[in-house]
């Protein structure tokens, strides 16, 4: 696996795919939040907080990750080297985990990127005016886990087609049906009682926790779940294609 990571990492780094994903990550979240005149802009809402970026963000990562990860498995067999890593000594768990956590490392470079988002609000707080740390810390957790996720199904859509584009499509489809799509569904209010737990199926009322200061161990065990079980039908894939 670290072999496996050590190789995609390089990729991304070496290759400027990580720092090309962070700037443009960094650079969108600015403009939101700083330059336009929208409902997020920091100065609109009047509020010392980053829950504009915390809105922003899952939407930016939505886009971004797939674009990520879809070339992952997809593009090793349209080449053929898929063929050449199952010669290896190297089982298909190690393959797909040290895929994925290359891709959930520049997922952290560009959360640490964002730093300087708090520096700022700082700089711009009255002398009785504190930040609240412990909202953006639980803030910046949520993120964290919701990119993995994202990470994940990006991961799973690149092991079930050879094709880069597809397996962006889908990733994307997919990342939003499980952000947003359920929470939608359950907000017409369609299967009474059961919309509870439609909603709960759903990312977006996990990672609300998070914004909300809470650091619930159930939210925190639906997103190791839920990113596992993925991985596990990533392997399965794999194994099938072997």
């Amino acid at each position: 696996m670290w072999t496996i990571f050590k190789k995609e990492f390089s990729n991304f780094y070496l290759g400027f795919t990580a720092y090309l994903a962070t700037v443009t990550f960094v650079i969108v979240s600015v403009l939101f939040l700083w330059f336009f005149d929208n409902e997020f802009n920091v100065f609109n809402t009047g509020n010392a907080s980053l829950s504009s970026f915390f809105f922003v963000g899952p939407w930016i990562f939505l886009f971004m990750i797939p674009a990520l990860t879809m070339k992952l498995i997809a593009e090793e067999q349209a080449n053929g080297t898929l063929l050449w890593l199952f010669t290896l000594p190297i089982k298909n768990n190690q393959i797909i985990w040290g895929k994925y956590l290359a891709v959930v490392s520049v997922v952290i470079f560009c959360l640490l990127s964002t730093f300087l988002f708090t520096i700022t609000l700082q700089e711009f707080l009255m002398p009785e005016q504190e930040l609240d740390y412990g909202t953006i810390f639980s803030g910046y957790l949520g993120l964290f886990f919701l990119g993995s996720l994202f990470a994940a199904i990006g991961l799973f859509t690149s092991s079930i087609t050879k094709n880069q584009v597809m397996a962006y499509v889908l990733a994307v489809f997919f990342c939003f049906i499980i952000f947003y799509g359920f929470e939608s569904l359950a907000s017409y209010n369609l299967l009474g009682s059961m919309d509870f737990y439609v909603q709960k199926i759903g990312s977006f009322t996990h990672y609300n926790q998070f914004l909300k200061g809470i650091i619930d161990t159930r939210d925190l065990l639906y997103f190791l779940i839920l990113i596992g079980i993925l991985n596990q039908i990533s392997i399965v894939n794999l194994e099938n294609k072997k």
